[in-house]
């Protein structure tokens, strides 16, 4: 293995900050995958970087007491998202969560994703990664497609349901003017809804 490779990926790790989640794919420009494996795996046997699950590693946060901190789940699920050229979104019942349309946590960590289906064990979590449809992927991996899963979460029946005007209150312009160019996607049962958010 050439040394150039290895101290590329390297420098390539550290301009990254502590918590990010990659897999060999980042390096395909830098050298042949075989070199790129290599010099993962000296990386990883010297402690400098960390291998969380098979072909996934992450240059690791370091608590001065914990010790090394685990990955957080989304950075996981983007990671995997990557490899495979895939579009993820949280999952409806955490969209929900995160806008503060339900209290409920979802006690598992669901990705939705247009790739394959995947269930990764780190540490003491579970990331998995749920196959479905692209019309389920409006505005992946932007604060509209957010809103767009929360919305979605309430269903046909209790869409109603819905703080429109709370919602629309807390959410920048700019998220709402994603959300009106997303609306028209949407599927019909809920579009309407998504302009009352977006006015």
């Amino acid at each position: 293995m050439k040394p150039n490779v290895a101290s590329s990926i390297w420098r390539r790790i550290q301009a990254k900050h502590r918590g990010w989640v990659f897999t060999p794919k980042e390096f395909t420009d830098l050298g042949l995958r075989a070199a790129i494996d290599q010099a993962l795996s000296r990386l990883q046997r010297s402690g400098q970087i960390r291998r969380v699950a098979q072909g996934i590693y992450e240059f690791p946060r370091v608590h001065p007491r914990i010790g090394v901190l685990s990955p957080s789940p989304e950075a996981v699920a983007k990671a995997v998202a990557a490899k495979t050229n895939s579009r993820i979104t949280v999952s409806e019942a955490k969209a929900a969560n995160l806008l503060g349309l339900s209290t409920q946590v979802p006690a598992q960590n669901v990705f939705l994703t247009d790739g394959p289906s995947r269930t990764l064990k780190i540490g003491n979590q579970t990331v998995l990664l749920k196959h479905v449809a692209s019309s389920k992927l409006l505005g992946a991996g932007t604060e509209a497609g957010i809103v767009i899963q929360a919305v979605r979460s309430f269903g046909r029946r209790r869409v109603n349901e819905i703080p429109v005007e709370l919602l629309s209150e807390q959410l920048p312009r700019p998220i709402k003017s994603q959300i009106k160019r997303l609306a028209v996607a949407a599927p019909a049962w809920f579009q309407a809804i998504l302009n009352r958010i977006a006015a």
